[in-house]
């Protein structure tokens, strides 16, 4: 992390020196889930990290909890087959760090970091805290290119924003992880390199093969990283996995100067590890179980994207979280929606009438579109597009609902044009294939020859001289 991003008030853990942090602890007090209890400890802080030792093995472990002189310690490998008197634990006087450089670019690693490709460890002559800090407000820079997806109803209607974090809202059953690998697989910019480092927490390892499959061409070309954490992991590897890449996200940005895609699926997952482990320091659970600190969790992980002053690379970050029962005042989309700059909602219905990706348009939002897209940007047309397309829709969804009362027949013509426009819109501009790659000209194309099917009265919010440069001939009467 660069000094720009670090807020005057964070200080980190200072580093002992080289005869420090050997002493050995052994008084372990307790074992609770993936934690243990030390007693009789000095000199050590939060966060700190320790390493394990079991007859012949080692195992690693980070400082939850200091009280006196006793230590709450979460093992990230867990706690299975440890027996409190063979035991002995050594602090290492800093928090958790890992080594930093481009070479983790192409690599694919578990949840800590460590390779699942067969080759060696990522090795870098800079090591920073996984823990990291969110950008100083003061040195931010507004978002303002767009990060053009690939994907049409993203690219025209939400448009993803280089700096912005904008989350995709989903429910279980609908394919939030297939289209986060294809943003993953065909997100570009305009600006220098771009990088994508997805962060899977939780899933299942059909899924982590498909993601690997997926992303295997990208990986290839050393512009991806893959951080995979799968469901049988320990759970406290999961609460590591997304702050790992963003620390590897803020090397690539602010040192080498990329512009960094960051994918973290599934948040869901991740909160539920985070209430797990407060569930084992037994703490007074908040909203559904939730530990009282999830907003300021969740904000701490969100706020590392950005743009820094005097830096040319950006870190811009996509959640994807399930939404239990598709409830969205669940607290993890919730407090996800406070934090973000928008949201992208994927709607059953729209699955259920055969759409892919199944985007609700007027659900979805992107708080910063209007940084990132129209003249200069992306094209003239494309904010007042948008503008047309979704009111346009507000009005079919209006018009289709009077369908099912009175029948299409009985609809005025005005009517009936809005339920054509929504059949276009649906079948040419959002229904795309899982691997295909639009271009920002084909997308608004195809927005233009759906909204053909408007009467042009009904096109308030274009122009005249953009109808007359991009709208279609309508066809006459035969």
């Amino acid at each position: 992390m660069t000094d720009a991003a670090i807020p005057a008030e964070a200080t980190p853990l200072p580093v002992r020196g080289p005869g420090d942090g050997r002493l050995s602890h052994g008084d372990v007090r307790e074992l609770r889930g993936p934690l243990v209890v030390l007693g009789d400890v000095d000199d050590v802080g939060w966060d700190e990290f320790a390493t394990v030792e079991l007859s012949g093995a080692q195992r690693h472990g980070l400082v939850l909890e200091v009280d006196h002189d006793i230590v709450t310690l979460q093992v990230l490998e867990g706690t299975d087959g440890m027996e409190p008197g063979g035991i002995r634990v050594r602090f290492a006087g800093r928090p958790l760090q890992i080594p930093v450089s481009t070479g983790w670019l192409g690599r694919v690693c578990n949840g800590r970091g460590d390779p699942l490709d067969g080759g060696p460890p990522v090795t870098g002559a800079t090591t920073l805290p996984v823990t990291g800090w969110p950008l100083n407000p003061v040195y931010r820079e507004p978002p303002a290119e767009p990060v053009l997806t690939g994907v049409s109803v993203i690219d025209a209607l939400t448009t993803l924003v280089r700096g912005q974090k904008l989350p995709i809202f989903s429910v279980a059953g609908l394919p939030h992880l297939t289209l986060a690998t294809q943003i993953a697989a065909q997100a570009t910019s305009s600006g220098g390199a771009f990088r994508v480092i997805f962060a899977a927490m939780g899933l299942t390892h059909a899924d982590i093969a498909y993601v690997r499959d997926r992303l295997e061409e990208r990986s290839a070309a050393g512009e991806l990283v893959l951080l995979l954490n799968a469901a049988d992991d320990p759970v406290i590897e999961r609460i590591l996995t997304p702050r790992i890449a963003l620390t590897i996200a803020e090397y690539l940005a602010y040192t080498e100067g990329d512009d960094v895609l960051v994918i973290m699926s599934d948040m869901t997952s991740y909160a539920e590890a985070v209430r797990e482990v407060s569930a084992a320091r037994r703490e007074i659970p908040a909203r559904r179980g939730y530990p009282g600190y999830l907003y300021s969790d969740l904000a701490g992980l969100y706020e590392r994207c950005g743009r820094v002053r005097g830096r040319p690379g950006s870190v811009t970050i996509v959640p994807v979280l399930t939404m239990p029962g598709g409830d969205i005042t669940h607290p993890v989309p919730d407090l996800t929606g406070y934090i973000t700059e928008g949201q992208i909602v994927l709607s059953p219905e729209a699955q259920a009438r055969g759409i892919y990706p199944p985007v609700d348009a007027l659900s979805s939002l992107s708080r910063l579109m209007r940084s990132g897209a129209g003249p200069g940007r992306t094209r003239e047309d494309h904010l007042d597009v948008a503008a047309q397309l979704l009111a346009a829709l507000a009005r079919a969804r209006q018009a289709s609902e009077l369908a099912e009362l009175v029948g299409a027949e009985a609809l005025s013509e005005t009517d009936r044009s809005y339920l054509a426009f929504r059949g276009l819109v649906e079948d040419d501009l959002f229904n795309q294939g899982r691997d295909e790659i639009r271009a920002l000209d084909d997308t608004l194309g195809r927005a233009w020859t759906a909204l053909a099917a408007l009467p042009v009265p009904e096109l308030t919010m274009i122009s005249t001289e953009l109808l007359q440069r991009y709208l279609p001939a309508q066809p006459g009467p035969s």
